[in-house]
């Protein structure tokens, strides 16, 4: 089943959301983390 595009939208600004307090963090460790935790919920988005 797709998503409607409301659905989309909510889920792009989600995304932007998450990019956006990684790209605001200092540690670059964190800024790794961060980041690995986006790719990885991607990942499984994909696969469902």
């Amino acid at each position: 089943m797709g998503m409607t595009d409301k659905q989309f939208q909510s889920w792009v600004r989600l995304l932007l959301s998450a990019l956006k307090h990684m790209d605001e963090e200092a540690d670059p460790e964190k800024k790794a983390s961060k980041l690995a935790e986006i790719m990885e919920n991607l990942q499984k988005t994909l696969e469902d």
